[in-house]
């Protein structure tokens, strides 16, 4: 029943996503006004001829009044930039349509060109853009989650481009929507070239449940394709803080009973594999001995082993399970596996050590499909100056990952990544729902 009541949480927070993104449609409604007006005469019997009360007519002059309805369109709209700039994609397109000048949500021609190389956007600070990416790269090799999020973290807030998107909520919802889109995809290059390296670690360690693996990433490259094609160019970034923020909150409060002693008890198993693995890492023992062993694969029940320990699935629900976290990290714009762990240690009871590496090739395989997804279907621009140098930094970060994970204790990975999901989700859900953060962000 317990199963049954997460999964069904599951579905539920992934309804909720594709609710959010047929809301992002926004129609502008139009409204139109209409005038009545009233003429009376009186009648004057007594002077007839007389050509003054004719002039009266002229009192229809009054309906003159609504000249001051005519002067709302002479408030004249901004005129737009009108050219693309030479940004290619959505970017460029939505470049043209916004206003032209120097304030807040208009666009300067003349000025330094930053992000995404619109003119005026948010100088990159290369240097700090490197470091955080190798925070995103050993956090997500380490952990098996939160790359994405972390990476998330980066560009909205350390390099400011959620602020510098939220100013064309209103002058240019279109470059507003396209940002987002833009941000959700530099994301998950981040996140996939991590997963790239994280998987092929796990596979030399033999700590990578691949039989697990294989069927999840199968559902995750379904969730991954229609994603962007729903909500591609329809998502306000307000709207993506509030959800980001959300998505993360969540998971955190399920991870945070999972380190409970009431939530620890339920993993007996993990715990038993996760012991003897830290015995044989202290005793320098080769480890790939006693690694993942495929021994039976079924529709409906399959078992591998880990250090002597039997671990059993279904390929129904993982393959399911894989749909949906796709579908939601999607979109989102992460790598999901920050739902893909708590997910396998719930559905596998396998111990952190082998949930991480099985969730970096789902990861993986859900990440180049939804990149493909957003730059082809919803066309989204891509800063390439920044991914490829952000790209160096992953790399690093997930070679140093997997080296320093083995000797974190497991409860201790679980906790780093409540705290972290915490924070960030309380700051982002406040930000996005609120208008302010309730914690420094």
């Amino acid at each position: 029943m317990r199963k049954r009541f997460r999964w069904q949480t599951a579905f539920m927070v992934f309804v909720a996503a594709l609710v959010l993104g047929g809301m992002a449609a926004e129609p502008a409604l139009s409204q139109q006004q209409q005038e009545s007006q009233t003429q009376g005469t009186a009648p004057q019997p007594a002077q007839p001829a007389a050509p003054a009360p004719q002039v009266q007519p002229a009192a229809p002059a009054p309906p003159a009044q609504p000249a001051p309805a005519a002067e709302k369109p002479a408030a004249a709209e901004p005129k737009k930039v009108g050219d693309t700039l030479g940004l290619p994609g959505k970017i460029g397109q939505e470049v043209a349509k916004a206003p032209l000048g120097k304030e807040k949500g208009y666009i300067d021609p003349e000025a330094p060109r930053g992000a995404f190389g619109i003119p005026g956007a948010p100088r990159i600070n290369y240097v700090v853009a490197i470091l955080w990416a190798v925070w995103v790269g050993w956090i997500f090799s380490t952990v098996g989650a939160f790359g994405g999020i972390m990476a998330g973290v980066g560009h909205m807030t350390v390099l400011g481009l959620a602020s510098y998107a939220k100013t064309f909520a209103k002058t240019a919802p279109g470059l507003n929507k396209a940002l987002t889109d833009s941000v959700r995809t530099s994301n998950q290059f981040l996140v996939g070239l991590s997963a790239l390296i994280s998987t092929i670690n796990y596979l030399k360690a033999r700590t990578l449940a691949w039989p697990v693996g294989v069927v999840l990433a199968l559902g995750s490259i379904a969730g991954a394709i229609f994603i962007p094609w729903i909500t591609g160019g329809k998502v306000t970034f307000k709207q993506y803080q509030g959800w980001f923020g959300l998505f993360v909150f969540v998971v955190g409060a399920f991870l945070f009973y999972e380190t409970t002693p009431a939530g620890q008890n339920k993993k007996k198993a993990a715990k038993e594999a996760a012991q003897a693995f830290a015995k044989a890492m202290k005793e320098k023992k080769d480890i790939a001995e006693q690694g993942i062993q495929f021994k039976s694969f079924s529709i409906v029940k399959s078992t591998f082993t880990f250090f002597g320990t039997e671990f059993h699935f279904n390929p129904i629900i993982i393959f399911i399970g894989g749909l949906v976290i796709a579908a939601i990290s999607s979109f989102i714009g992460v790598g999901g596996g920050f739902l893909y762990v708590p997910f396998l240690t719930t559905f596998t009871g396998a111990p952190m050590y082998v949930v991480a590496g099985t969730s970096a090739m789902a990861v993986l395989l859900s990440m180049i499909t939804s990149i493909a997804s957003y730059i082809t279907v919803a066309k989204a621009g891509m800063d390439w100056t920044l991914i490829g140098l952000e790209l160096i930094g992953i790399f690093v970060g997930s070679m140093i990952g997997p080296r320093t994970q083995k000797y974190i204790p497991d409860i201790w990975l679980k906790r780093l990544f409540v705290v972290l999901a915490l924070y960030v989700g309380l700051g982002y859900f406040s930000l996005g729902f609120f208008g302010k953060a309730w914690v420094p962000m």
